[in-house]
């Protein structure tokens, strides 16, 4: 919906614009850029990479000096992966429309 809005204002602004000098053009291009950060992927990508890690931690690497940390690395994957799938059901669900 923010996507929409952002749209919508943009479509406001053009249509106040009643002259086009370069001034208004540099505006309408900030507002138009964007950063990979704003991709709907980006979240889910970013959680499954730190449940693999977290996953890694918790279950294959069994370095003894680091025994006492297993369950902090089991709950942090199991949070992750729920967070990782929620939001990748989200982003694309936002993709398709």
């Amino acid at each position: 919906m923010a996507e929409e809005e952002r749209e919508q204002a943009a479509l406001e602004a053009k249509a106040r614009t009643t002259d086009g000098s370069a001034e208004d053009e540099d505006e309408d291009d900030d507002e138009g850029a964007s950063s990979p950060f704003d991709h709907p992927a980006f979240l889910p990508v970013l959680l499954w990479a730190l449940a693999l890690w977290f996953g890694y931690d918790g279950w294959i690497n069994q370095d003894p000096d680091m025994l006492e940390h297993v369950n902090f690395n089991r709950y942090g994957f199991g949070v992750l992966f729920l967070l990782g799938t929620y939001f990748t059901v989200q982003a694309i669900r936002e993709l398709r429309r």
